[in-house]
């Protein structure tokens, strides 16, 4: 006899606790919106939630680092535009010069201008973006270029920067460059043969030089044999009787070298050299500025010749930039699209997740109901059941 009250009352809790459960979690899921709320609700369903979550966040993740690429891409054409710009206006004085509008006294007062474009330069270069430089490859903390002065004026730029591009996530598998490689972006590298301009009859010598831009060979006579040098005198080379078709002369500031050809010297004077491919935007404006100022006391016509050449140099760089400002341009829309191709699979993601985890509030407003009509009919059954005494079972 206890055994069958016992096993009724069990039976009967287990059977309420069953349609409470199932109330509980419909109420759960009219109340949250939400079909699977914890794992157990779904097992199969809740391990692809949670995958399609986490793909939702590094989609959202990707975009931020375009967002955020972009804004400094953005930044930076504008720097290399306000350059490019800059070296324009500097080509078109120069250019008047060599047709003979500017006195000397007006070149001095360019040579002033070109200074001051010098400095901005540098400032440009130094830009800095949400905290970080822009230009100094993967070293952002720091300004990547430094100046030495001499009387106040800027003499040499140094880059100080890193010579690799901090790379950045943008895509699954996927990752663009997040700044600038300063050195390569203010500088030329496509190394021709030296050009020598001049009367001493210096020639290039058949090695590989290092020396970069436009610099000064200057030759003397020292009673026995003629020296060279290309860093202004500070150091010289011998050149011996009959010359060297491919002699090296160091210069001892940066320690570059180039080679000459001297078995064709025949007078002493300082020639411009130029090397086609490796200008870059500070050296140039330097060697221009000290150029206008002819400190080396160049003839009238040899100075304009030289000037001439040198706004070639002028015209590489500006291309540079140029070219820089396209490629700039070119990963703007690159990455824009990007962005457009990762919303579209963010969306399709979101959908899927919504699909699986949001409840049919139509079906649970039904299923509620039936559960909470059983719940009663269980009610009402186990109490006619409950109230079964002694008695009952006597009669």
């Amino acid at each position: 006899m206890s055994g069958s009250l016992s096993s009724i009352y069990e039976s009967i809790s287990y059977a309420l606790q069953l349609h409470g459960k199932a109330i509980t979690v419909l109420q759960e899921q009219a109340s949250t919106g939400d079909r699977v709320n914890r794992g157990s609700d779904s097992p199969s369903d809740a391990y692809r939630i949670l995958a399609l979550n986490s793909q939702d966040r590094s989609l959202a993740s990707f975009q931020e680092n375009i967002n955020d690429l972009m804004g400094r891409l953005e930044v930076s054409s504008t720097v290399v535009t306000d350059m490019t710009t800059e070296l324009a206006n500097t080509r078109t004085l120069l250019t008047q010069i060599v047709g003979g509008i500017y006195t000397a006294d007006s070149r001095e007062r360019l040579a002033e201008q070109i200074d001051n474009t010098l400095e901005q330069m540098v400032l440009l270069a130094n830009t800095k973006h949400a905290g970080q430089y822009l230009f100094g490859g993967n070293s952002t903390g720091s300004a990547p270029y430094t100046v030495v002065r001499e009387g106040g004026e800027i003499t040499q730029v140094i880059y100080q920067g890193s010579g690799e591009a901090r790379q950045v996530g943008v895509g699954p598998g996927l990752e663009a460059a997040g700044s600038f490689v300063g050195d390569e972006v203010f500088r030329t590298e496509e190394r021709d043969e030296p050009v020598f301009f001049g009367s001493t009859g210096a020639k290039a010598g058949t090695g590989t030089a290092s020396v970069q831009g436009d610099l000064w060979l200057t030759v003397e006579y020292d009673g026995a044999n003629y020296r060279v040098s290309i860093d202004d005198g500070a150091t010289f080379v011998t050149v011996p009787p009959d010359g060297d078709p491919n002699q090296a002369v160091t210069d001892s500031r940066t320690g570059r070298v180039l080679y000459v050809d001297t078995t064709g010297i025949n007078q002493t004077g300082v020639d411009l050299v130029r090397v086609p491919g490796t200008h870059d935007v500070f050296s140039t404006l330097i060697g221009l500025r000290d150029m206008l100022r002819n400190g080396r006391g160049l003839d009238e016509q040899v100075l304009i010749a030289d000037i001439t050449e040198c706004v070639a140099g002028v015209e590489e760089i500006r291309n540079r930039l140029v070219q820089a400002n396209i490629t700039t341009g070119s990963e703007i829309g690159f990455l824009n699209t990007l962005k457009q191709n990762l919303e579209n699979v963010q969306g399709d993601t979101q959908d899927q997740t919504a699909r699986l985890q949001q409840a049919d509030v139509a079906q649970i407003s039904i299923d509620l109901a039936r559960e909470q009509t059983l719940y009663q009919m269980s009610l009402a059954v186990a109490g006619k059941l409950m109230t079964t005494s002694l008695l009952d079972f006597i009669e």
